[in-house]
């Protein structure tokens, strides 16, 4: 529910904006939706007690100066009482906006270190292979082996340690 209601707001605003406007809205939404993390910020904005100019003039004293139509958008949202969907927003914004220039993000998740040559050679390699322009994040985690995920394109490669062993091992019966 949460996520097509960011769409629609994130329909709206790439009908409204143009492309410059779009990225320091998509900064100032970021800043915003980073501050959710908090739990004081977050009963702060859910707060009955604080009125809505209230609510409106304290997000926007976590942006910096912010155009007057992001204003009207904020005010937007806190009038319909969608500030909770800033997150989504944010994160469907970036979507759009990354969609837009042909650039996604994505992880390197693996149980090892990776150094930065290897991920730019990585990033290279993949986004040929894609044909778009891909950035990827080293994430370790107790993964064995080696996965690339590209969410917004739906693109999962994985190389298991565990499942190669088993290969080998087949291969090498095979052979017997």
């Amino acid at each position: 529910m949460q996520e097509a209601i960011a769409k629609r707001y994130v329909k709206a605003l790439v009908k409204s904006f143009d492309s410059k406007e779009l990225e320091n809205i998509s900064q100032d939404l970021r800043q915003i939706a980073s501050a959710f993390g908090v739990r004081k910020f977050y009963d702060i904005v859910n707060s009955i007690d604080l009125s809505v100019n209230e609510k409106e003039k304290f997000l926007l004293s976590l942006t910096k100066e912010s155009s007057p139509k992001f204003q009207n958008f904020l005010k937007l949202l806190v009038s319909h009482n969608r500030v909770l969907e800033i997150p989504a927003i944010s994160k469907e914004l970036q979507k759009a906006i990354a969609l837009e220039k042909g650039e996604f993000e994505g992880e390197i998740i693996s149980n090892f270190d990776i150094d930065n040559k290897e991920v730019k050679q990585l990033e290279k390699q993949i986004s040929k292979k894609l044909g778009k322009k891909i950035k990827l994040q080293p994430k370790k985690s107790d993964y064995p082996g080696l996965k690339i995920e590209v969410d917004d394109l739906g693109v999962e490669l994985g190389l298991s340690t565990k499942r190669v062993q088993e290969q080998l091992a087949e291969h090498i019966l095979k052979a017997l």
